[in-house]
C-alpha cells in the first residue's frame, strides 16, 4: 500500500471541506437550519427548559457532541437513553434527527415527547416527507445527502469521496459549531466560563 504524501492528504481534506461545506451555499425555500437550531434552544433557555437530544448511528454521535457543548454553555443538556436523563416536560426542547425522513425509534421518542406537551425539533435532509415529520414543532432543514439518496450499488463506477451518510453528518457538525459559536453570544457566556464547565475527571 502506497504511503500519502502531504499534498494528497491537504488535496483530499479540500476536497471533503468543499462537499460539506456546500451544503450551507444550497438555496432552499427552508429557514436556515442555524437560525431554527439557534433560536430552538434560545427559547428553550429562556424559559428555563432542559434539551434533550437524540440520534441513531453516527448522527446520533454528532448529537451526543452537541450535547457536551450545550451544557458547556451552561444549558441543562441530555442525551436520551443516558443513565440520569430526567423526564421531558412543557418547558423543554427535543432535538431529534433523521437525515433520510425518518426512523422507527425517533419516531417513538419524539411522539412520547410531543404527548409530554415539549417541542420538537427534527433535523432532516428530507423535509417534504418521512415518518418522523409529523411530529416536529419545527424542522432544520440540512441539504445533503443519506443513505436515503445514496447511489451505492446502483452500478456507479466512480469511488464517492463522502458515503452513505457522511455528507449529512459532517454537515451536522459543522452545523453545531456554528450554534455553539451564536448561542454563546446569545447567552452571553465568556470562553472562561464555557472552559470553566469542562470536566477534570480525566
Amino acid at each position: 500500500m502506497a504511503e500519502s504524501n502531504p499534498t494528497e492528504s491537504a488535496l483530499l481534506a479540500s476536497k471533503i471541506c468543499n462537499q460539506i461545506s456546500s451544503v450551507f451555499s444550497t438555496k432552499s425555500p427552508n429557514p436556515a437550519a442555524l437560525d431554527v437550531l439557534v433560536q430552538e434552544i434560545a427559547d428553550a433557555a429562556n424559559r428555563n427548559g432542559r434539551v434533550f437530544l437524540y440520534g441513531v448511528g453516527r448522527e446520533g454521535l454528532m448529537l451526543k457532541a452537541l450535547s457536551m457543548r450545550l451544557f458547556h454553555l451552561g444549558l441543562s443538556a441530555h442525551c436520551v437513553f443516558d443513565m440520569n436523563t430526567p423526564p421531558i416536560g412543557p418547558s423543554d426542547l427535543l432535538i431529534s434527527s433523521a437525515g433520510p425522513g425518518g426512523f422507527s425509534t425517533v419516531d417513538a421518542i419524539s411522539g412520547v415527547a410531543k404527548s409530554s406537551g415539549a417541542r420538537v425539533l427534527l433535523l432532516t435532509a428530507q423535509p417534504d416527507s418521512g415518518s418522523s415529520m409529523k411530529y416536529a414543532s419545527a424542522v432544520a432543514y440540512i441539504p445533503a445527502q443519506t443513505m436515503a439518496d445514496d447511489n451505492a450499488g446502483d452500478g456507479e463506477k466512480e469511488r464517492p469521496l463522502l458515503p452513505m451518510g457522511s455528507v449529512y453528518e459532517g454537515a451536522m457538525f459543522v452545523l453545531f459549531e456554528m450554534v455553539v459559536f451564536k448561542l454563546g453570544e446569545i447567552l452571553k457566556q465568556s470562553p472562561e466560563a464555557v472552559r470553566a464547565r469542562h470536566t477534570n475527571l480525566e
